[in-house]
């Protein structure tokens, strides 16, 4: 039998894209595949594409481009494969495969198939897969933390969105599997665990008939890992019960995403989200007041079609009036297939990056002044690096969530993958710096 060929994974995306990423791994590596970061060396290059927006789209089309022209046998997985599978084998001739969604649990079967010449096609209308604890994991994220799927696929049909058609309607993993995953990542080391899925407030509405997230966030207070950050909140979905959940479980970390993507009542009908006008302000009065240490962190974007100066005023003073944590502000990207694509008044992209440039600028005292108020009081750290030249410690405070907010610069000693109690001394727009608090 002749020696197996060498993979490379390029992954690009979210972090759901990144557990389909990490599973392929581990499918490829427990059928005896040899995988390796470096590109070079490597027979096959997997990429995980993502096709959220155009931007995610050019960089994908990028890696693809530069392999190809690397003379590389590229399979093409992930949402851009499931978005143009046929375009992307007409395009690219050094496609030997493209894998949907749903179909990157086959991943050994489609480099057998391609191995023996056939140019594969692994693609499901609609996906329907979902994978639970007893997959092979691979994890690709530093060793402190971990991304948990909770649920796949979305049954809202919010009007600028791809992702439902992408990935189907929502399915949600049983509490037993979820909390069985949990503890294989506790007793990998694992400190944090990240819950995710398109809505992670609507887990279980499928499966049970009612969302139950906060039993979840109570079942997961009894796996030993120190923290349970919970990503992709949505307003509808912060009932009593779950605020609540939060309050009363220790290991689950007062933080909130919450994207909610505008403010304007007529924006947010326009985008088919027209039940959170009525909400926004309220579930965040009862966050402050149920949650007082609560971190919030949100998401807009601005530019959507008919936006007007009036709609982008009632944003900014939505955001200047609630003071969030942190903010991510995108323009709008019209995606085919989306009924946002072809609506009239498209704004102009010179407007939209002006609007997206002065949110930012309203937000970046108010993050300011959010991590200036830290400075004098112990945090815990997770420490998940060393400078190797200076000694310091980069790690994240329970305010930070990986990848998308700030980190914490830490003088003294500490070892990786631990949490160490650090006193802040100075602060910026974005990150925190100090000192390991003494006994």
């Amino acid at each position: 039998m002749g020696k197996k060929p060498i993979i490379a994974i390029s992954h690009l995306g979210c972090e759901k894209n990144r557990i389909d990423t990490e599973h392929m791994l581990g499918l490829l590596v427990s059928a005896g595949y040899e995988v390796d970061a470096n590109e070079e060396l490597a027979d096959y290059v997997i990429v995980n594409t993502c096709s959220f927006i155009e931007a995610a789209r050019a960089e994908s089309v990028r890696t693809l481009v530069e392999l190809a022209e690397d003379n590389k046998k590229i399979v093409i997985t992930g949402c851009m494969a499931q978005h143009f599978q046929a375009e992307l084998l007409e395009e690219l001739p050094e496609a030997v495969a493209v894998v949907g969604t749903g179909d990157y649990h086959k991943i050994v079967d489609v480099i057998t198939r391609a191995e023996a010449g056939e140019r594969v096609k692994e693609v499901s209308a609609e996906p329907t897969y979902l994978a639970d604890e007893t997959v092979p994991r691979y994890r690709t994220t530093p060793e402190p933390f971990a991304y948990l799927r909770v649920a796949e696929g979305c049954d809202y049909r919010c009007s600028f969105c791809i992702i439902p058609h992408l990935r189907g309607n929502q399915r949600s993993r049983p509490i037993e599997s979820i909390v069985a995953e949990a503890e294989q990542l506790a007793s990998q080391g694992v400190q944090e665990i990240i819950l995710i899925s398109q809505i992670t407030t609507n887990y279980g509405l499928d499966l049970y008939g009612r969302c139950v997230l906060a039993e979840l966030l109570r079942a997961m207070g009894k796996v030993d890992v120190p923290w349970i950050r919970i990503h992709y909140a949505y307003p509808t979905g912060l009932t009593p019960q779950v605020i609540a959940a939060i309050k009363e479980t220790p290991n689950v970390l007062p933080y909130l995403d919450l994207p909610l993507q505008h403010s304007h009542p007529e924006i947010l009908r326009m985008m088919n989200r027209p039940w959170q006008a009525g909400v926004n302000d309220r579930i965040l009065e009862n966050i402050k007041t149920a949650l007082p240490e609560a971190v919030v962190r949100t998401s807009f974007i601005v530019g959507f079609p008919g936006e007007t100066e009036e709609h982008f005023d009632h944003l900014w003073q939505f955001v200047q009036r609630h003071e969030f944590d942190h903010v991510g502000v995108f323009t709008f990207s019209p995606e085919e297939g989306t009924p946002a694509a072809h609506l009239s008044n498209q704004v102009a992209q010179e407007t939209m990056e002006e609007r997206r440039d002065a949110l930012m600028r309203l937000q970046q005292p108010i993050s300011l002044q959010k991590n200036q108020a830290e400075v004098g009081k112990i945090v815990n750290v997770l420490i998940e690096q060393e400078n190797p030249q200076t000694g310091e410690f980069i790690g994240r405070s329970p305010r930070f969530a990986p990848e998308v907010d700030g980190l914490v610069y830490v003088q003294g000693q500490a070892s990786i993958g631990e949490i160490v109690p650090v006193l802040v001394t100075g602060a910026d727009v974005y990150d925190l710096y100090g000192e390991v608090a003494s006994d």
